[in-house]
């Protein structure tokens, strides 16, 4: 069972489960996922969640629908998720960052040096 977060809207959470499975090899490019049923009963959530889950999946093609099949991921689901979630990190994330660096007079330099003393 998923712990649901109340700021995000719980489809997206959904994509979130299936885009962790694909980066996480669970779900192999060309694969059949698991049906909406069995992801709606392991998630518990209600199976048009699912759907609209999937339909986002879809619109990024990441899945495929087959007639009478299921769905399946594409051959390039995991470059595809992964441009995603770049995409989602430079429009949500960063800015986000950002305004706490303004705030705390953080500068660039500070952040890049940070980032290779990590390493």
């Amino acid at each position: 069972m998923m712990e649901f977060s109340e700021s995000r809207p719980i489809y997206m959470q959904v994509a979130d489960y299936c885009f962790t499975c694909i980066m996480t090899h669970r779900w192999a490019p060309g694969e059949r996922m698991p049906s909406v049923r069995e992801l709606a009963v392991g998630l518990s959530v209600n199976t048009h969640t699912v759907l609209k889950a999937l339909d986002f999946l879809r619109d990024l093609g990441v899945v495929e629908p087959r007639r009478g099949l299921g769905f399946f991921l594409t051959e390039d689901a995991p470059e595809r998720v992964m441009q995603a979630k770049r995409e989602e990190f430079f429009a949500t994330v960063l800015p986000d960052i950002f305004e706490r660096m303004d705030v705390l007079g953080i500068t660039p330099e500070e952040i890049a040096e940070a980032y290779r003393k990590r390493k």
